[in-house]
C-alpha cells in the first residue's frame, strides 16, 4: 500500500512566477559623503573646502555661467562671454608642483555647485606666486574670500616662497580691503591703468 504524500506545507515545489525569476536586483544608491573640510559662512551656510579635481570641469563651467560681467572682469581682468572647454580643462587639471587651487563646494544641491575658487601659480625662478580668488556674488561678504586667501598664504609659506602677489582692479574695493586687512601692500602699475599690484612678503 502506497502512503499518501501531503504537499500542503511544501513551498519548494512551487516555482517562482516568471516576472520574479527574471527581474534584476534593485540597486540602492548610497549617498556620497562630501569631500573636504566643512566650513561655515558668516550667515551659517555650510560649504566644503577641498582641492580642485579634474572632475570639476562641469561645476566650474556652471559657476562661470552664474557670474555677472563685472565678476568676470574682476577675476580675469577682461571681459569673457563664456569659459572655453580648453580653459576649464586647464584650470581643473593642475600641476601640483607649481599650482594650488582650492574650491568651496555647496553640497546642499545636486549636482554640487562650486561657490568659490582660490588659486596660486608659482614662479620657481622668482620664488613667488601669483594668486587669484573668486567668490560668487550670492556668497560674498561672508568671510569666504578671506578664508581662501589665508589658505593660499599658508600654502605659499609651506612651499617656502618669499612672496605672494596679484593684480586687482582699483574698482574692486572689497578685494583691496581684504588684502589690506591681511597685510598686503600696493605697488604702482603705470603700464596697467585702473589696476594695482598687491603683494605680501612671507
Amino acid at each position: 500500500m502506497t502512503a499518501a504524500i501531503d504537499y500542503s506545507n511544501s513551498r519548494a515545489l512551487v516555482p517562482a512566477r516568471s516576472t520574479e525569476r527574471f527581474t534584476r536586483p534593485r540597486l540602492v544608491e548610497v549617498p556620497r559623503a562630501p569631500k573636504g573640510e566643512r566650513v561655515q559662512a558668516h550667515d551659517g551656510r555650510e560649504l566644503f573646502l577641498r582641492s580642485i579635481e579634474p572632475g570639476d570641469v562641469a561645476a566650474l563651467k556652471r559657476q562661470f555661467s552664474r557670474l555677472s560681467p563685472e565678476d568676470i572682469r574682476r577675476r580675469f581682468l577682461h571681459s569673457m562671454s563664456e569659459l572655453p572647454d580648453s580653459m576649464a580643462q586647464r584650470l581643473t587639471h593642475i600641476d601640483p608642483e607649481v599650482e594650488t587651487a582650492f574650491v568651496l563646494m555647496d553640497e546642499t544641491v545636486r549636482p554640487a555647485e562650486m561657490r568659490g575658487v582660490g588659486r596660486i601659480f608659482v614662479d620657481l625662478a622668482a620664488n613667488n606666486a601669483e594668486f587669484s580668488v573668486l567668490v560668487e556674488h550670492a556668497w560674498a561678504r561672508q568671510g569666504l574670500g578671506a578664508l581662501l586667501m589665508q589658505r593660499l598664504v599658508d600654502d605659499c609659506r609651506r612651499r617656502g616662497l618669499s612672496e605672494i602677489w596679484g593684480y586687482v582692479l582699483l574698482e574692486n574695493r572689497p578685494m583691496l580691503q581684504l588684502c589690506k586687512d591681511l597685510g598686503f601692500v600696493r605697488r604702482l602699475t603705470p603700464d596697467e591703468p585702473g589696476t594695482t599690484q598687491i603683494s605680501l612678503q612671507l
